[in-house]
């Protein structure tokens, strides 16, 4: 199946190209003239459409196995999907945590002959409970070679030294949402004055800090490769631009929607957006915002986390901390379209998180079309996530992804 995308604006290499023509042979997609197309076409009109090769996602959680009710492995393949997404890193924290070969053939084979490719997190600790590692080397004979404790920190520091001496045996990359939580103990959003006005017990942007600064000294102490994830203060990005100055092989990324809101916003005590790590400053987002521009932060990522009803419908305080994600990005990304721009957003979730993981790649196998511009209504009708925890829900947004390309495989969106 031949598919012209006709007056498509690619952005690439650091800008929106002019609208071309480009043709999709069923294995790779190519910029064509009409003098090299095949007899037999499907001709598609992407007039203002944007194209890009397929977007990466680092950070999303299915809750299959144990919590199914919240998020399947299908359900989720299917939101990566209609979301413009043709790759996506799964964290490890389900019941039981993927820390074995029969979890990790289990994920394998359901998600096989599903749409997106799916890489495997396996836990580095058994049960990600920080303490005995699982058998990362026997793992990484079945094709894992990202190895975290997804939700959790990484907070010993001796697991943290050896797993980074474990993982440069076979180039694997260690996975972390670096914090210490005991400074976040008990805390339900970023310590600050708005956490003091509205009287609720706070995460200092410290215990974030602290941490990232401990794990990149074992970092340049050991060697081996570690990619932060989720960072979210203004200081974090300072710590990590010094490392990569000082040539650690260290990369990290940063949820879409820490740019979107601010801890000012937590107070209508909407517990969709009770979030980990929390919502915090104006100064920490635009700090964040420039980590991005100058190159310290690789990646953008949905930081998906499906949580049913009875988890978020309730006290603040009790409520469990996490968003979805996927369906609502390209309107996130559109939302950052005038701060950032369209060729730096793009990089940040194409090649930035190809080259997290070693992927980078000439041959354009992959491809995501999405209109910028178009409004849709985000509610139950069209919500293909099994889980509905989402400050958006109910609400008309703007930037719909309307075509996706992912290693022969073709999806429409209309």
């Amino acid at each position: 199946m031949s598919i012209l995308f006709k007056s498509l604006r690619f952005v690439a290499e650091g800008e929106v190209k002019e609208a071309s023509d480009f043709l999709y042979d069923g294995k790779s997609v190519k910029k064509t003239t009409e003098e090299q197309l095949p007899d037999r076409f499907t001709t598609v009109d992407c007039t203002g459409f944007l194209g890009s090769r397929g977007w990466v996602d680092l950070r999303c959680l299915a809750s299959e196995p144990g919590m199914e009710f919240r998020e399947t492995i299908a359900s989720l393949c299917e939101g990566l999907r209609v979301s413009g997404f043709t790759e996506a890193v799964l964290m490890p924290n389900t019941v039981p945590v993927v820390q074995s070969k029969n979890e990790v053939a289990y994920i394998q084979q359901k998600s096989q002959a599903m749409f997106p490719t799916l890489h495997v997190q396996a836990a580095v600790t058994k049960d990600t409970a920080g303490e005995d590692f699982t058998e990362m080397i026997d793992l990484s004979h079945y094709g894992v070679k990202i190895f975290g404790d997804g939700i959790h920190p990484l907070a010993n520091s001796d697991r943290f030294m050896k797993a980074l001496q474990y993982l440069q045996k076979f180039g694997g990359i260690l996975f972390d949402h670096s914090y210490d939580p005991l400074l976040a103990l008990f805390g339900q959003m970023h310590e600050g004055i708005v956490s003091t006005k509205l009287g609720m017990k706070g995460i200092p942007g410290l215990a974030e800090e602290m941490a990232i600064q401990k794990n990149l000294s074992i970092l340049k102490y050991t060697g081996g490769t570690l990619h932060l994830q989720a960072i979210s203060t203004a200081k974090s990005v300072d710590l990590i631009r010094k490392a990569k100055e000082e040539g650690l092989s260290v990369t990290a990324d940063v949820s879409l929607y820490q740019l979107l809101f601010t801890d000012k916003d937590l107070v209508s005590f909407d517990t969709a957006l009770k979030v980990l790590p929390p919502f915090r400053e104006e100064v920490d987002r635009v700090a964040l915002m420039e980590g991005l521009k100058d190159g310290t932060i690789d990646a953008l990522v949905s930081n998906h986390i499906p949580l049913d009803f009875d988890a978020k419908h309730s006290e603040f305080d009790l409520a469990a901390f996490g968003m979805i994600g996927l369906q609502t990005f390209a309107p996130g990304l559109a939302m950052l379209e005038k701060e950032l721009g369209w060729p730096l957003l793009i990089q940040k979730i194409t090649d930035g998180p190809r080259g997290v993981l070693g992927r980078r790649s000439e041959e354009w196998d992959s491809l995501t079309i999405f209109d910028p511009e178009e409004t849709w209504y985000f509610d139950q009708n069209n919500n293909v996530s099994l889980s509905a925890n989402s400050p958006w829900f109910n609400r008309q947004l703007k930037g719909r992804v309307k075509f996706v390309i992912n290693k022969g495989k073709f999806s429409q969106h209309l």
